[in-house]
């Protein structure tokens, strides 16, 4: 049985909505700290356009795809910046790095607080079968788009800040390895990471790493979720 279109489309407007505000994260701290490269490319924005129009294969081609046949969206986007100012202020390329995740977390947040809050009113239960989709069920038992986006946003944007946390390059956990570590290994760290082909190897270990952390990391989501039931 193929996937479920619907929720596919519901993973992609997660992730473009996800990506956008990851990538306008960036733009924003680099702005404020001084590289106004993304800034001027006009990525400073909640709008998704300039972040398809700079990564449309990333942003918008394979996230629709895999969403419409795998029933989950993947892809990627990024922000430009000035890597001589990185390479003059690392803490604050660490900080801008560090920027995107945090705004999945904030994204996180939200769809948690707003989970509990249904939990809690009485507007969603604890469904019968849960899923990276149905954390959650309307009152009467049954999932609603609601509940579907909810539960996308909150499992999407905990894997993607995860994710990118990774310290491997090209992630943004790279960025803030080489900003906490004593200089002369940050320096091996930066240089490490502007190699391309370090940048391949990096995304292959991080694919091969990644899937070993999403069970707990789904678990420790449901007792965000769930804290009463116990899930173990």
């Amino acid at each position: 049985m193929g996937p479920d279109l619907g929720i596919g489309l519901v993973w992609f407007v997660s992730f473009l909505f996800s990506t956008t505000v990851h990538e306008a994260m960036h733009a924003l701290a680099a702005w404020r700290l001084g590289d106004p490269t993304a800034y001027n490319g006009g990525q400073v924005t909640l709008s998704p356009l300039p972040h398809i129009r700079r990564e449309p294969i990333g942003m918008l081609v394979l996230p629709l795809l895999t969403s419409l046949t795998q029933g989950w969206a993947i892809g990627w986007a990024s922000a430009p910046y000035d890597p001589y100012w990185a390479q003059r202020y690392p803490k604050r390329a660490a900080i801008m790095a560090a920027a995107g995740p945090i705004g999945n977390v904030l994204i996180a947040t939200s769809a948690l607080i707003l989970l509990r809050v249904g939990l809690a009113i009485g507007l969603f239960i604890a469904p019968d079968r849960i899923t990276f989709e149905t954390l959650v069920a309307s009152a009467n038992a049954t999932p609603t788009f609601l509940t579907i986006l909810l539960s996308v946003l909150l499992v999407q944007n905990v894997f993607l800040g995860i994710f990118n946390l990774l310290p491997l390059p090209p992630l943004d956990g790279s960025a803030v390895l080489g900003a906490v570590v004593p200089e002369p290994f940050a320096g091996k760290v930066r240089q490490f990471s502007s190699n391309p082909m370090a940048s391949t190897l990096g995304l292959l270990v991080a694919w091969q790493l990644f899937p070993q952390l999403t069970g707990p990391v789904f678990l420790f989501i449901l007792r965000l979720v769930h804290p009463s039931l116990g899930y173990n």
